[in-house]
């Protein structure tokens, strides 16, 4: 694809694993809207590694960026962000992210 320039269609890329999602014309914005919707509704502390970790991946080996996701894991799982989100599911209720 890269080296011969083809140009693909939307259910090859998605096939091919190129893209993650297919959408009709013209509701690509709110797609990404609804997407960043959820995403918002996430605890900003894995948010933020999460966006290290894919900046970073374009830079590092596979190994590297495997360390580094574990350490990310690591890290985050003892915020006390984990322990709401936890014990939000449980309670069955919007956690309360304080970013820490």
């Amino acid at each position: 694809m890269i080296l011969c320039g083809d140009r693909l269609a939307a259910d090859k890329a998605l096939s091919v694993g190129l893209v993650e999602e297919v959408v009709e014309s013209g509701e690509a914005l709110s797609t990404a809207m609804a997407l960043a919707t959820s995403a918002s509704g996430q605890s900003p502390t894995s948010i933020a590694a999460c966006k290290r970790l894919i900046h970073s991946a374009r830079d590092v080996s596979i190994g590297t960026g495997l360390i580094a996701e574990r350490d990310e894991f690591v890290a985050l799982f003892s915020t006390e962000d984990q322990k709401e989100g936890v014990n939000a599911f449980l309670e069955k209720r919007a956690p309360e992210w304080k970013n820490k």
